[in-house]
């Protein structure tokens, strides 16, 4: 209740603060403060509740996990308030001073765990010392109250730190969640379901059209057009046949296929790159917190100051000064801002999965997008359709070509009939519904024999592909289509372009990371002209074409060589190895599980809308911090002033202390008043 008071002092003050100012024309955000609201932010803040049901949207197995965490947060409250309640009884009835110490000792666990873990790493000097000094000064003078009451402040204060760096705890990396649990086989002759851990090599695998391809292996029967961009970053669908080899995590769009299992499990091409993942050695394990580095950059000073103290003003004066503890209140604030800043990014769709990134972000230099499906769209947009013949129109192609796919779900089918929709065409009756799914489909329709695929499906069915069309053939590859051929009676009468879909957004985007002075590189598996174009379109300078998923972690590691801070936003698994290895990595809702697993921030409404707005937040994350920093000086020199000078004692210090620090906590405050009453945009339209 006391922290809540002084929360509660803390808001009301920054309200009035708000309230004297200058009546603007423009409706603010403050105007619709709430006291109550602002101190159910914070306890959300605290808890982290919006964030966890951000995180159980990406992986509701989770929630076993936040479940216990919960249960063992209420177990501590509960001993933490037994000692606290004993700690004071000790410092009334002097019979029970043992229990006392023992009380305070405990409501100070965290200060002296943080101690130790930080002297085996080879810290000595921290603000931890600090604290563990003042403790064991207090209840050596026999200065019992104040040190129930500095343990119970400090136990607080150790919370916030300790769920600020809960909040940055890593998930575990699962290559295999887009897989089914039961797959199908063909053993002599029958199929059978089988579990899909059990899969050895040998096994003939049956996959069908929508299902993720699970094992590595080469095709025994059946033709396929297979979706592996999540794995190499390829723009276009490929097309496989008998011999052929294909990957787990690859889906398949259409097509019956079989395949002799070579790789399975931990053995398999995306499994090795989880594998990798794990090894991988993450810069941030050893990188200090900010708050924690600005506090023992005073350490020297104050050490010195307590031994100058202690022999010219006594130990108690010492203790006293070493209650100025300059810098020390950033070990909270600065995690309160983390937790703070955590809460109102993920209100804007913004789901931070580790805390210390806000440090990163404020070096970031350099902006590095993969390609297919980060600034691309699944689906791709038709684009020029060509006729071959004066027989048929544009019109008729696409309406003979939407009406033979209009009941496929791949994303080229659906593309060609969002096109039909968009001239407002009507789809036309099929009179056989037979479809020969592979490389391309074949209906009847109007007692004609429509026939729509690619190339190799137009010379499967051998009809004949006029040198004409080299032209256009020439043209789809250096920019980067595909193309899709409509054939009627054997005769090929048009060509579909199918342009990648650039993200609405993308160029908006990009502009404003150009605004900002930020560099920015696409880097892609797909080929070198349509990575080149679509650079050209973005207004991006700096490109790489065909790289493969291992070249483009070492791409980004070749751009910090050379001095760069940069920020990867990937969305496939192909994409993993270079989010781990960025200082800042970023992924969209609906990526594959390793890209959301592995980045640091996901947007949760699966754009890149949230880009800029990340940025922005970034930077007003700095200026709370830069506010914090002065608040945790000024009360040090206002206590030192007064032990020299006014010869004050251990209580002033300390309340002045405290008084600094609920001060700095009301100041960490204003960023959850500012955005108190503000959504995402982009969700709730």
């Amino acid at each position: 209740m006391l922290i809540q008071l002084f929360l509660l002092g803390g808001g009301v003050a920054t309200y009035l603060h708000q309230r004297n100012k200058p009546k603007s024309k423009k409706k603010t955000i403050s105007s619709n403060f709430s006291g109550k609201k602002l101190l159910h932010d914070f306890k959300i803040a605290m808890l982290g509740n919006e964030r966890q049901q951000q995180q159980l949207i990406l992986d509701p197995k989770m929630k076993s996990d936040f479940d216990e965490y919960k249960k063992e947060a209420d177990r501590n409250l509960r001993l933490s308030a037994g000692a606290t309640g004993l700690a004071l009884l000790g410092a009334v009835f002097p019979m029970l001073a043992i229990l006392s110490i023992g009380a305070v000792l405990y409501l100070e666990r965290d200060v002296f765990a943080y101690l130790w873990r930080d002297f085996k790493k080879g810290h000595f000097f921290n603000v931890y010392l600090i604290y563990a000094i003042i403790t064991v000064g207090m209840l050596a003078g026999g200065h019992f109250v104040l040190a129930a009451l500095s343990g119970v402040l400090g136990a607080f204060m150790m919370k916030i730190i300790k769920k600020a760096e809960e909040s940055s705890q890593k998930q575990l990396l699962n290559v295999f969640d887009g897989h089914p649990t039961q797959v199908w086989i063909e053993k002599e002759g029958v199929e059978i379901q089988i579990d899909f851990k059990t899969i050895n090599k040998e096994d003939i695998v049956i996959v069908n059209p929508g299902e993720v391809i699970p094992v590595d292996g080469v095709i025994q029967t059946g033709v396929a057009t297979i979706d592996q961009h999540m794995l190499t970053g390829e723009s276009q669908a490929v097309e496989r046949e008998i011999g052929d080899e294909v990957f787990a995590s690859t889906l398949l769009l259409s097509g019956r296929i079989t395949i002799l299992v070579k790789m399975a499990g931990e053995e398999t091409l995306a499994a090795g790159i989880g594998n990798v993942l794990h090894n991988t050695q993450n810069y941030k394990d050893n990188v200090m917190a900010r708050g924690q580095k600005i506090a023992d950059g005073f350490l020297p000073f104050e050490i010195g100051l307590c031994v100058i103290t202690a022999a010219t003003l006594g130990p108690t004066a010492s203790l006293a000064a070493l209650w100025s503890g300059l810098g020390a209140n950033m070990v909270v604030l600065g995690p309160l801002s983390v937790l703070n800043y955590l809460q109102i990014l993920s209100r804007q769709g913004i789901l931070i999965k580790d805390g210390r990134v806000f440090e990163s972000l404020r070096q970031v230099d350099t902006v590095v997008f993969d390609k297919t499906g980060t600034l691309t769209l699944e689906q791709p947009t038709v684009g020029k359709i060509h006729t071959l013949t004066d027989d048929y129109d544009e019109h008729t192609v696409l309406c003979y070509a939407a009406t033979a796919e209009h009941r496929q779900p791949h994303p080229v089918a659906q593309a060609i009939i969002a096109k039909a929709n968009e001239l407002a065409l009507t789809f036309l009756t099929i009179d056989e519904a037979q479809y020969e799914l592979g490389y391309g489909i074949q209906v009847k329709v109007d007692h004609k024999v429509i026939q729509v695929g690619s190339l190799r499906f137009m010379q499967q069915k051998h009809i004949n592909i006029p040198d004409s069309i080299i032209l256009i053939q020439q043209q789809a590859e250096s920019q980067g289509y595909s193309l899709i051929y409509v054939a009627i009676e054997q005769q090929l009468v048009g060509i579909l372009e199918m342009h990648p879909s650039i993200r609405p957004e993308a160029i908006e985007v990009i502009q404003h990371l150009k605004q900002r002075g930020l560099k920015l590189y696409i880097i892609s598996g797909d080929h070198e002209q349509p990575t080149r174009y679509m650079a050209k379109q973005l207004g991006i300078d700096h490109y790489f074409a065909e790289t493969l998923p291992e070249n483009k972690a070492d791409l980004v590691k070749q751009l910090r060589k050379e001095g760069r801070f940069v920020c990867f936003v990937g969305d496939g698994i192909n994409d993993a190895i270079a989010l781990k290895s960025a200082q800042v990595s970023i992924s969209l809702k609906g990526a594959s599980g390793v890209a959301t697993d592995t980045a640091q921030i996901i947007f949760m409404d699966g754009t890149l809308h949230r880009l800029p707005r990340l940025f922005q937040l970034s930077d007003e994350f700095e200026q709370a911090m830069s506010s914090n920093l002065v608040s945790s000086i000024v009360p040090g020199i206002i206590n030192l002033v007064g032990v020299y000078f006014l010869h004050t004692g251990i209580a002033i210090g300390m309340g002045i202390y405290y008084l600094g620090t609920f001060a700095g906590l009301g100041n960490t405050l204003r960023p959850l008043i500012k955005h108190q009453n503000k959504k995402l945009e982009v969700l709730d339209k």
